[in-house]
């Protein structure tokens, strides 16, 4: 018999038999755990081939995508029914258009009285808020400060009935009101024409309902998308500062101030203005409100149950400060007081739109990045405190709602209005259970207009710009801004870039600023998108990347890279294509090219969605230089889009048709694997065939050719013998017993073997035999038969197979 280092034929116990269906790795896992064990497979492993043959050709059966016009009005009908497919009669249909356009019909049915207990005091809470900080962003905007109230009575109204958000309080809000007067400054001159900066204002309101609106039907949510959160985090920060500094006017007194907003402009106005005249009580008063309200605050956040402490402190300043200025005559010592406040319902302002003059250019694009603005704000508002309550919040729907209530904002006195966060946050300390909070604010508002206008003539300014101050420290986050500089770098550089942008440049260029940067970082990652190549974690058919996970295995014979990028265009084709053939030509893989070794490359595209013409091509030319190399293409998992423009342009064909595109990796492997295991020969001259024949080794090549034809010869002159098992006749004649159970025709033996260098399995096949041979090798031939296979067929494809090391 041989020895323990003579490969020895398998016992029937110790024979494996692969099930359908079933993976190398799972065959060899069933083997035995000893140091060695034999797994008897069939060539080609037919079942197994027939179902990985059966499911590319679910891939390349696939059904077309619909068209872009088919998606586009789908896309269209989805935003406005919530199961357009759905079959059900008429007024059902109707039903459900209707809660969908107005969802206070799905939820009013099961509403209680107890919810309106705690909605209205939520409302009373939040119109003490509301109603100074409306009046101070009026100001904001260089508009009366009526416009802020009437802005605050008409959108809530609109919002409460269309609106899906139940915490989200509507009015008019510092950093929209900025970038109104800022812009719309540049356009009409609000000291010397008043009138005409007052329609331009309610155009851009136009403009700004408009494009929200259509955004939401169109669902061009993602547009919003572009502006990142570091640009967002940026640019809020920026803008705070700059609101702040506004406010000096107001805090110092000042009577002429720039209408620039960069912070060198500010100070130098201010610096000109301590020179000159100004009224040092304006900034004591404005100054002690504001330690007062920043303490209440404080008191707030530190004990939640005293929220209310700091809703009203804003109402409770207006209110003491107005009675300080009426009763002492500060008015005469200097002290800016808001004066003329007209009360009483909205006007309507249709007959102000300006729809048809010189600026209604200047006002859709103003309108446009206003429309960005309020639309970011409102909605990150809105799903922040959504995931609170444990709910969804559809973009798209409030887009509509917003662009709606806007329209008719336009139309009613009202310039543009959004979701505010600070009076988001009272809404929901002070636990509203809907949104008929905004509608009982609305209404207390209103009552205001009409009852109590005359008692705002002596409110100061001072503390209108005072509420301003206090609400901008939530605009600025740094620990958001820290968060981004510790995740990613680029991002705190867009971040940064915004910042400054709106700081030292204008509100309009750091938003340019923060769009721009977005969009280049999109697209550096777009056009230089990274390729992964992917090893196999021992024990398992999971494929992840080497270098992120080390043990993680390469497969000797095959490359397998994964293309990270979502789409395969233009912008990024000749980019990966050069990373594909980077790979190659790696220093790690030169040497298994120039051997023979490497064989095929399999291309993971499960991340690619889409692809275009350029993609195509750089695919066709990965595989010619392939092809030229001796190297197979295996694709694996192209999507829906992918698949069908592969097949248009013949791509499929060109690589191979099913026999080399796969579902998954493992299929891929597997097929790769058993096909250079079961006809090494065949598979060396189907792929390395086509590389130039004068690089083959010809003396390497003639010594394996006549150690083979001696092997089939002694297999050949050698009569079988069928020696009885139990005798000494297989002693004495030196042969192994043969057996039905321990040969099958047509099979290959694989014997598993632990290595004892680096812990990695060898294999070596015993015994290739074709059906018309059924004859047993004496023990020497066994050997010799064994290294020639161990070296030659099986080679570096051991690890590919075998079951990884205890």
């Amino acid at each position: 018999m041989c020895s323990q280092m003579d490969v020895q034929p398998p016992s029937s116990q110790q024979l494996t038999q692969v099930p359908p269906n079933t993976s190398i790795n799972t065959a060899m896992a069933k083997a035995s755990p000893e140091n060695s064990a034999a797994v008897e497979l069939q060539p080609l492993d037919t079942e197994a081939a027939a179902g990985r043959a059966e499911r590319s050709k679910w891939l390349l059966a696939s059904a077309d995508p619909p068209p872009p016009w088919q998606q586009l009005f789908s896309s269209i009908k989805e935003s406005v029914l919530p199961h357009p497919t759905t079959k059900q009669h008429r007024p059902n249909r109707l039903l459900l258009f209707l809660q969908s356009l107005f969802p206070v019909l799905k939820w009013g049915k099961n509403y209680k009285a107890s919810m309106f207990k705690s909605d209205f005091l939520a409302g009373l809470t939040l119109a003490s808020l509301c109603i100074p900080q409306s009046i101070g962003y009026a100001n904001l905007a260089k508009m009366d400060p009526q416009y802020g109230l009437y802005t605050s009575v008409v959108p809530p109204l609109i919002y409460a009935v269309m609106g899906s958000s139940r915490e989200i309080a509507i009015g008019p809000v510092a950093v929209v009101s900025l970038l109104l007067s800022a812009m719309i400054s540049k356009v009409v001159d609000p000291s010397a024409d008043p009138t005409a900066y007052r329609r331009t204002v309610f155009t851009v309101t136009f403009f700004t309902g408009a494009f929200q609106a259509l955004f939401g039907i169109f669902r061009l949510g993602f547009l919003v998308d572009f502006l990142s959160h570091a640009a967002i985090v940026g640019f809020m920060g920026g803008a705070a500062i700059v609101i702040g500094l506004q406010q000096l006017k107001g805090l110092l007194g000042i009577s002429h101030f720039t209408s620039k907003t960069d912070v060198v402009s500010v100070l130098t106005a201010v610096v000109k203005a301590l020179g000159q005249q100004w009224y040092p009580l304006n900034s004591v008063l404005g100054c002690s409100f504001l330690i007062f309200i920043l303490i209440t605050r404080f008191i707030g956040q530190r004990n939640k149950k005293l929220f209310w402490v700091a809703a009203t402190a804003p109402l409770f300043s207006v209110i003491v400060s107005t009675l300080i200025v009426y009763l002492s005559n500060a008015e005469k010592h200097g002290i800016k007081i808001v004066k003329h406040l007209k009360g009483g319902l909205n006007p309507s302002s249709l007959h102000q739109l300006d729809l048809g003059g010189q600026h209604v250019g200047e006002a859709a694009k103003i309108g446009l990045i206003c429309a960005l603005i309020a639309l970011t704000e409102a909605i990150a508002v809105g799903r922040s405190f959504a995931s609170m309550k444990g709910y969804h919040l559809d973009g798209n729907k409030e887009m509509v709602a917003m662009g709606v209530m806007n329209l008719v904002g336009s139309v009613t006195s009202c310039y543009t209005a959004t979701g505010s966060f600070s009076r988001t946050a009272v809404n929901y300390s002070a636990g509203c259970e809907t949104v008929i909070s905004n509608i009982v604010m609305s209404v207390t508002v209103l009552i205001s207009l009409l009852l109590f206008t005359k008692l705002l003539y002596y409110t100061p300014l001072a503390i209108l710009a005072s509420i301003i101050l206090s609400a901008l420290p939530g605009l600025i986050d740094l620990n958001e801004g820290y968060n981004i500089w510790k995740v990613d770098k680029l991002d705190f550089v867009v971040c940064i870039a915004a910042f400054f942008g709106v700081l030292f440049g204008s509100v309009e260029i750091g938003l340019l600023v923060a769009v721009v940067m977005s969009f280049g970082k999109v697209i550096v990652i777009s056009i230089k998108p990274s390729t992964e190549e992917l090893g196999r974690v021992p024990g398992t058919d999971i494929f992840c990347n080497i270098m992120q996970y080390p043990i993680a295995n390469k497969l000797p014979g095959l490359l397998i890279t994964r293309i990270t990028s979502a789409t395969f265009c233009f912008a990024n084709a000749s980019f990966i294509r050069e990373r594909i053939l980077k790979s190659i030509d790696d220093e790690n893989n030169i040497e298994e090219v120039a051997k023979g070794r490497l064989y095929v490359l399999i291309l993971d595209m499960t991340n690619v969605m889409n692809i275009d013409t350029s993609g195509i091509h750089a695919l066709e030319e990965v595989h010619k230089k392939l092809n030229a190399r001796g190297l197979q293409l295996a694709v694996v998992n192209p999507k829906w889009q992918v698949i069908t423009k592969m097949k248009a342009a013949k791509l499929i064909n060109k690589i191979g048709a099913a026999e080399w595109v796969f579902m998954s990796i493992g299929d891929a492997v597997e097929a790769s694997v058993l096909l250079k295991m079961n006809a090494p020969e065949a598979a060396a001259r189907q792929l390395q065939g086509r590389a130039a024949t004068g690089k083959r080794a010809r003396s390497s090549g003639g010594r394996r050719r006549r150690r083979r034809a001696k092997i089939e010869e002694d297999l050949v002159s050698r009569p079988p013998e069928e020696p009885t098992e139990g005798t000494g006749a297989e002693r004495r004649s030196g042969r192994q017993p043969c057996s039905s159970s321990s040969r099958i025709p047509g099979t290959a033996t694989l014997q598993i073997r632990r290595g004892v260098g680096g812990g990695s399995d060898e294999m070596a096949v015993l015994q290739e035999a074709t059906p018309e041979d059924r004859r047993c090798l004496p023990p020497r031939q066994c050997n010799r038969r064994t290294e020639r296979s161990g070296r030659e067929a099986a080679g570096e494809f051991g690890n590919a197979v075998a079951s990884p090391p205890n």
